[in-house]
């Protein structure tokens, strides 16, 4: 284990890693978001997932930029160096924090790649801002209706794949996140990546990384809180309203890239979602990669998008 990751104290400038990219703090829907951006021209946002930060894009940021747009990744609310108010993570702000960021980076439309819980995020703010999602690229992400119905029908399958966040709903479980220098966070990265990339000379570092941002004060409760209104939400009168508007299907071209490996999403769960989207639609299913495609399989991965954005 890597040096950074056995230090006690962590603070929010340990993501503030120098690269070929800027770091700022942008002001949206209440919240101050910390954004890392790259390069100029059409706006590419990059969301990511559990339980990760805005590094999970380092190498796609200059890759994007050379290729002619501006790649802006964001560390969600509650992660990273943005803000963690206790309040928020209901899948309505969530979104609306997409279409705030859209709005300050001064743009009025956005390609918007979203991996794991950030491709959620990723559907539903084209649900609900669908004027300024010009495309979508949702990578281990199935439509949030179909994961409902995948954990309620597949007891074998989808719902045994989504125990471990099922544990979330447990008070204070964000201490058992964080126990051992975040443990829990290097187990989650090898449970459900890839073996080729969990076997890779790279992962340690990148769990590490993980690891760490998870450390930063309150993140651990903030990044289980989204998990935590999903499951709660089921029997409350906002979440029967949730579920009735992202019924209705997208008209933003989306482009479905999923792991065949993946067992946080299963493919089966994730394969129904064209359902939800009336508006151009692709599937591809990525042989040997797992829960994290955009680290797993980047370059793949990265032609897609700029295929999808070019398109």
């Amino acid at each position: 284990m890597s040096e950074v990751s056995r230090k006690s104290v962590v603070d929010e400038s340990c993501v503030l890693v120098d690269g070929p990219w800027t770091h700022r703090f942008v002001g949206a829907n209440g919240s101050r978001f910390h954004v890392v951006e790259a390069g100029s021209g059409p706006l590419v946002l990059f969301l990511h997932g559990f339980p990760e930060f805005w590094w999970a894009w380092h190498d796609m940021l200059p890759a994007v930029a050379d290729a002619g747009y501006r790649a802006v990744a964001v560390d969600l609310r509650g992660y990273g160096a943005s803000d963690k108010p206790p309040r928020g993570y209901d899948g309505y702000t969530l979104a609306a924090d997409v279409a705030g960021l859209i709005r300050a980076l001064g743009e009025r439309s956005a390609v918007l790649v979203g991996a794991g819980a950030g491709g959620m995020i990723g559907w539903t703010a084209a649900a609900f801002h669908p004027s300024l999602v010009r495309r979508l690229v949702v990578l281990a992400a199935p439509h949030p209706l179909r994961l409902r119905a995948g954990i309620f029908a597949d007891p074998r399958g989808q719902f045994a794949a989504a125990t471990p966040t099922l544990k979330f709903q447990i008070p204070r479980y964000e201490h058992v996140l964080t126990r051992d220098d975040a443990a829990l966070v290097g187990y989650f990265l090898q449970r459900w990546g890839g073996p080729d990339w969990v076997g890779s000379a790279g992962f340690d570092e990148y769990a590490d990384r993980c690891r760490q941002a998870m450390r930063i004060p309150q993140a651990a409760f903030c990044a289980m809180e989204g998990y935590r209104w999903a499951f709660r939400s089921v029997l409350r009168l906002h979440g029967y309203r949730f579920v009735k508007l992202m019924q209705e299907p997208l008209v933003t071209p989306t482009l479905q890239l999923h792991g065949e490996l993946d067992r946080a999403s299963l493919p089966r769960t994730a394969q129904g979602s064209s359902r939800y989207v009336r508006a151009p639609y692709e599937w591809r299913l990525l042989d040997g990669v797992g829960h994290f495609p955009h680290v797993e399989a980047t370059d793949l991965v990265l032609g897609e998008v700029l295929r999808w954005a070019k398109s």
